[in-house]
């Protein structure tokens, strides 16, 4: 069965500015800040989580479902979807918006200037999650994405019984304690990084363990030092696995994402999913752009 992917589709601009950016910038002038820097390298990836997301689950086998809106300069994106083996009848597309996108600008000190221009994410709520899915779909989940799409579409997984993971990833600052509290007391399984927990924590006045005995299971992912589950209030510590290189992490935790989903759909424990997420994780980071990695190990 598919695992239904609520989330964003994005082109992702990568840019190298070869100075700093400090020493472009005057703090006495910052008033009047009027600066342009020459950027000689420029990279376009696929991106989003939902298309990094699928792409990390379809890598490992499974059947991805991205539920999602582009523009109308989408088509590349839903033709390298298709390339890829991941179903594309739940990608919207909007004619008078472009799909969203990210500029990231990098200094020489890895310092970074970014902008997003959300685009046809935020009519995300046009797709609809219906009841008829549960025969097709085993899991889902909720990702960053337009405001309206993530609580419409976390209320429609509810309706429809279809289990579900909430990633607010970094559109948690979008809610409010309540809201937050709406989303965790319909999911099945919630999934942040460690940031993201304290931020979970603060706004919805729950700690981690508390939290975890409102769903079947929580994970709080930690980088490089592996990630935390926990499940009726217990603490389990899942240790890291070791990359290769480290070269860029952009959408590390979407491919943990997608072996999340993987490992779900198959009916694992949350320890044993955690493994395969830390070694996608991993294997990600390795390679530059997020979905430019392979599979380098036999998949489970």
């Amino acid at each position: 069965m598919a695992a239904l992917i609520c989330g964003s589709l994005a082109f992702d601009n990568i840019m190298t500015f070869e100075g700093r950016f400090a020493d472009q910038i005057l703090p006495d002038q910052l008033h009047i800040l009027n600066v342009s820097f020459l950027v000689p390298t420029l990279r376009r990836d696929f991106g989003g989580c939902a298309g990094n997301i699928a792409y990390s689950l379809r890598l490992l086998g499974g059947d991805a479902w991205p539920m999602a809106m582009v523009g109308s300069d989408g088509a590349d994106y839903v033709g390298h979807l298709q390339a890829l083996g991941i179903e594309t009848a739940h990608v919207g597309q909007l004619q008078d918006t472009h799909t969203a996108q990210c500029m990231i600008m990098t200094d020489r000190d890895n310092n970074q200037i970014t902008a997003f221009h959300p685009g046809a994410m935020m009519q995300a709520h046009g797709n609809v999650i219906t009841p008829g899915m549960a025969a097709q779909v085993k899991v889902g989940i909720i990702a960053p994405d337009g405001r309206q799409a993530m609580i419409e579409h976390a209320a429609q997984f509810k309706a429809a019984g279809i289990p579900f993971v909430f990633d607010p990833g970094q559109g948690l600052p979008m809610f409010n304690g309540e809201e937050l509290k709406a989303f965790i007391e319909q999911a099945d399984w919630v999934a942040v990084n460690d940031y993201e927990g304290k931020m979970l924590c603060e706004r919805t006045g729950w700690s981690l363990d508390e939290i975890s005995r409102k769903v079947r299971g929580l994970i709080v992912t930690l980088g490089a030092q592996g990630c935390e589950v926990w499940e009726d209030g217990r603490r389990t510590a899942v240790a890291s696995v070791k990359p290769a290189a480290i070269v860029d992490p952009t959408g590390c935790g979407d491919a943990w994402r997608g072996a999340l989903l993987f490992g779900l759909e198959r009916g694992w424990d949350l320890v044993r999913c955690a493994e395969l997420g830390n070694r996608m994780g991993a294997l990600k980071i390795a390679h530059r752009g997020p979905q430019n990695y392979v599979l380098d190990f036999v998949q489970p």
